[in-house]
């Protein structure tokens, strides 16, 4: 069998996709997620341009050396854009490989350790009022865990709130919109708003919540330390993950647990980190770490470690993403939890997927392969929208991380 065809296909349902579409010559496909938020494009023109050429002729299930090859041959490694691409590669052969064994692909990774994906979704809200009232809705879905992000007083715009509880989607306008941040206001409000929760919904329920890169070492400390009596399951990406010694000053002064690595790239991101078990959750995710092949190393490794999986599952990431997040984390013995934002019906007739939701977990079904496709006729429907990311600014006017 021989690679025959590759198109790469974006689509806009709601939000920008690109999805690669491996075609052999004995007419099976594979489908695999190379979106990057904002940057959607690039990725594009580097899988078309770059890597569709070398695919052709290639032998679909030398899945390895096709991911050596394209990680150590463009010289240039890592990075989001490169390892996005090499991502929806990795990801289609291993759809492929389900496919020609008659498997789902967790199978092929050692089967189930696990009869569900335990997944957590997002209550937000202005007020504190607000977010009481979201948290009981995903409750009342059967969500076992909650992310929680509300409102800062005085402050117009605040990360993880939006209109639209069930499907939000940051990236909003063909130029970025520019916020306003307080870190005093943030600091103060938080903490406040964990204590109603739990008062509210007691203290089994897993509760999670999202700095977004927010803070100074120090800061992340006093944030981690005061909302300890409330017993989060994690507090996420308290700080910029680029200097990972960071991470060593809010260890030793908090013992909430730290789950970090959405932006991750590659093990070497996230090295230090989990050798010096400096978190408590590795946040990466299969489109952002070159895929399935790769992230599997992240989490083996990271097992070694006593760091559990926490893998990404914003609606930027296309339903091919989440499949395949899935098939790993029902396999790998140090799951943690999975993000499960869900995605637009519109989205959902783009691809159309095997998983399911139920009980507060998420099934991967047992479909051959991802379980997983790419409605081409339906995503033609949906043409490219410039959508960026916003930008961060402090009240004096300083660039500080969104």
């Amino acid at each position: 069998m021989k690679i025959a065809d590759a198109r790469v296909i974006v689509t806009c349902p709601g939000r920008n996709f690109v999805t690669l579409k491996i075609v052999t010559d004995e007419g099976l496909t594979g489908v695999g997620d190379a979106t990057l938020n904002g940057r959607e494009l690039a990725v594009a023109a580097y899988l078309r341009d770059h890597v569709v050429p070398l695919l052709i002729g290639r032998d679909p299930a030398r899945i390895e050396d096709t991911w050596q090859y394209l990680y150590q041959g463009a010289y240039w490694r890592r990075g989001p854009v490169t390892m996005s691409a090499v991502a929806a590669v990795d990801t289609a052969l291993w759809d492929i490989k389900g496919k020609v064994a008659g498997l789902p692909v967790y199978q092929l990774l050692g089967g189930r350790s696990r009869e569900g994906v335990t997944v957590y979704g997002h209550a937000n809200g202005e007020t504190v009022e607000e977010v009481l009232t979201e948290v009981a809705r995903f409750v009342g879905l059967g969500y076992r865990a909650v992310r929680v992000q509300c409102g800062v007083p005085g402050l117009a715009k605040t990360y993880g709130v939006s209109t639209d509880k069930m499907f939000y989607e940051p990236a909003d306008a063909a130029l970025p919109t520019e916020t306003v941040w307080s870190t005093p206001a943030y600091l103060a409000h938080v903490p406040t708003v964990f204590a109603r929760v739990r008062e509210e919904f007691g203290p089994t329920l897993r509760l999670l919540h999202d700095v977004h890169h927010r803070l100074t070492p120090i800061e992340a400390a006093r944030l981690g330390r005061s909302l300890e009596p409330y017993a989060l399951t994690w507090l996420e990406d308290p700080v910029p993950a680029e200097f990972q010694e960071g991470f060593r000053l809010i260890r030793q002064h908090t013992t909430t647990p730290i789950a970090t690595g959405e932006v991750f790239n590659s093990v070497w991101d996230a090295h230090q980190l989990i050798r010096e078990q400096l978190i408590d959750y590795v946040r990466t995710t299969v489109v952002r770490a070159g895929g399935i092949t790769h992230l599997r190393r992240i989490f083996d490794y990271a097992a070694l470690h006593h760091v559990r999986s926490g893998s990404h599952g914003a609606t930027d990431l296309s339903p091919v993403c989440l499949a395949a997040a899935l098939h790993l984390d029902i396999a790998i013995p140090n799951f943690g939890l999975q993000e499960y934002m869900r995605h637009t019906a519109e989205t959902d007739v783009v691809f159309p997927h095997a998983y399911r939701f139920a009980d507060g977990y998420l099934h991967p079904g047992e479909a051959p392969g991802l379980g997983v496709d790419i409605d081409e006729e339906a995503a033609a429907r949906y043409p490219y929208s410039p959508a960026y990311l916003p930008v961060n600014r402090l009240e004096d006017g300083t660039v500080h991380p969104w």
